[in-house]
């Protein structure tokens, strides 16, 4: 839960080509959903949840699907670079589901490993079974080009900032100079590790799961296999949650027994922390289908939270509260290196457009306080407008609240992530392995 609704389904994807029994099946799965994501604009968790193919594939089948369309997504400027590259003219158009089917095999000779035989022959036999049987000798072409030149090409990429949209690479440098904007998209390129957050006896579960134990509590571990198969998984000793994504709520201090309101709190990994400290939480959000998978989290963990279906821009709570997570829709961007399908689907006008929700829910969170309460609000983006910008304008349009600087302390000695006004922003390239983007505030209200 990063909070990452579907973490726990298949684990972390596991790598190498599928075994011989259905690889066309495989690759086939692998061409619909980058197409829904790349050519239709569906996020890739909802186009893998609603795919029947996937769900038929084996387990390693699944996890190799994964891989190649994060593959696909994590490299794109990488690979249509060297496509465009191999063919006989270069820069030539080609249609839509070759240049796709040119994308899956490029992917697998170049980044995953895949015998150069089965890369280029299960290609050319989808680029077949997908009605493309004039294009078969192109996409043969290309692909054993590829397996011959590619290496070399590799290296003389500049892969992190080929990989990123302009506009992204533009807002970062602007945000955070050159350098961190260089560690942010490097982070970007690797298969993030698994990052938990244990209920209790955090060194104990470090030991059981030869897990690294990271500042501020969270434990890591490497990524691949299923992650319901750990032990711990079960009984509900820990959930997934990057690390980043732990600070928000831990900064309360001690809830125990207080009365918080988690605002937009569905898949639920921010939730479960206030629960497990002892909060009494209300966990609120607009989707009934994400409520449903936030009760099965915490069902699992042994936890009860009381849950409102609603749109937090028009709820109230019956009374004013002691404490208000807000933790607002968002451009995402933060999540990028988990969820590479990101930068592919946001533009400039949707944090523009996400900017304005929150603004409006970080007044009716503020609204919700009892004087002496405290607001934190988090955004799991790298763009300055969802985080450190809604701050500043909150402030200045609301005098009854004032910031409560965050010690480094609070975070485990994350000195880094602590800003010269008191907020936390986390980066992809602060810690080594990294870590989501984030942004939080921790506000009160006055008497």
């Amino acid at each position: 839960m990063t909070d990452h609704p579907h973490d726990h389904d298949a684990g972390t994807p596991a790598g190498g080509p599928p075994p011989d029994g259905e690889p066309l099946a495989a690759r086939a799965a692998a061409l619909d959903l980058i197409q829904a994501t790349l050519r239709k604009g569906v996020p890739f968790d909802d186009a893998l949840e609603a795919n029947r193919g996937v769900r038929a594939l084996e387990p390693r089948d699944r996890g190799f699907v994964r891989l190649l369309c994060a593959t696909v997504f994590r490299r794109l400027g990488q690979l249509d670079a060297l496509v465009q590259g191999a063919l006989a003219k270069p820069g030539q158009p080609v249609k839509g589901p070759v240049q796709d089917i040119l994308r899956l095999g490029a992917a697998q000779l170049l980044f995953l490993g895949t015998p150069a035989h089965a890369a280029v022959d299960t290609s050319v036999e989808l680029a077949v079974a997908r009605g493309q049987t004039p294009y078969k000798g192109l996409v043969n072409a290309v692909l054993r080009r590829l397996s011959r030149e590619g290496a070399g090409l590799l290296a003389a990429q500049d892969a992190g900032r080929l990989n990123t949209p302009d506009w992204l690479w533009l807002a970062w440098r602007q945000a955070y100079g050159t350098g961190a904007t260089r560690a942010i998209v490097e982070a970007h390129l690797a298969e993030p590790p698994l990052d938990i957050t244990v209920r209790a006896d955090a060194d104990l579960w470090a030991e059981r799961l030869g897990a690294e134990r990271l500042p501020g509590g969270s434990l890591r571990l490497p990524a691949g296999g299923p992650v319901t198969e750990l032990p711990g998984f079960a009984e509900g000793a820990w959930w997934v949650q990057d690390a980043a994504a732990a600070i928000p709520a831990r900064l309360f201090g001690d809830v125990a027994g207080r009365e918080v309101l988690d605002l937009c709190a569905a898949p639920g990994g921010k939730t479960a922390q206030l629960a497990a400290a002892g909060a009494r939480v209300t966990a609120v959000d607009r989707s009934e289908k994400r409520l449903e998978r936030l009760r099965e989290n915490l069902a699992r963990l042994g936890l009860e939270v009381e849950t409102v279906a609603a749109d937090a821009t028009a709820w109230s709570p019956d009374a004013p509260v002691d404490a208000v997570l807000l933790d607002a829709p968002c451009s995402a961007t933060g999540t990028i290196r988990r969820h590479p399908d990101v930068q592919r689907l946001k533009t400039e006008e949707d944090v523009a457009k996400l900017a304005r929700v929150q603004a409006r829910l970080l007044i009716r969170a503020a609204d919700m306080l009892k004087p002496g309460g405290l607001l934190v609000y988090a955004t799991c983006s790298l763009q300055p407008e969802e985080g450190e910008r809604q701050v500043e304008a909150l402030l200045a349009r609301r005098p009854d609240l004032v910031r409560v600087p965050v010690d480094p302390a609070e975070l485990g000695g994350l000195a880094g992530a602590v800003t010269a006004a008191g907020d936390v922003r986390t980066t992809p390239g602060l810690i080594p392995g990294g870590m989501d983007g984030f942004f939080a505030a921790r506000l009160r209200r006055t008497g």
